[in-house]
């Protein structure tokens, strides 16, 4: 019997040996995840931090948003005005551009010839000399604006 035993204890300690080495790389594998299963808890914990973050700062972004909102609307209506003004203006500056053009061509062929001037005159003097200041027909309708221009225009000459 003793060499029954004997070859059964060396069959036995046969199969152990495979099944030490299997079970310490399980064991390392086992250390890996471990180390792993941690390492991925951080990052979890780590994202639910930043979601956190993010939820609490959408609140702030709305209201940043509405009021940066509110003051473009404001600055756009003001320049949807001022566009409204400014074509209005060059509206009314066109007319009265035409109305002065009409004015002066009109005043041209009422003129009556000019009188030959001396030859040491300059051309400005000889034109001062025969230029009477006309007066524009008023008209209740103008505004401040057209006088003055009206006015500049008149001290040019």
């Amino acid at each position: 019997m003793d060499s029954l035993e004997l070859l059964i204890n060396l069959i036995i300690i046969a199969l152990l040996v495979p099944t030490i080495v299997y079970a310490y790389r399980l064991n390392k594998n086992l250390e890996i995840l471990r180390r792993n299963q941690k390492s991925l808890a951080q990052l979890v914990e780590a994202l639910n931090d930043a979601t956190y973050k993010a939820e609490n700062s959408i609140p702030k972004l709305k209201s940043v948003t509405e009021h940066s909102s509110e003051g473009l609307k404001e600055v756009v209506d003001s320049a949807k005005e001022l566009k409204d003004d400014l074509l209005f203006i060059n509206e009314r500056a066109d007319n009265l551009a035409d109305r002065l053009e009409q004015v002066i061509s009109d005043g041209r062929q009422i003129k009556a010839p000019m009188p030959a001037a001396t030859a040491d005159s300059s051309p400005i003097e000889k034109i001062r000399i025969n230029e009477e200041p006309q007066e524009m027909p008023m008209s209740d309708s103008r505004s401040e604006a057209e006088m003055e221009l009206l006015k500049a225009l008149r001290s040019i000459k």
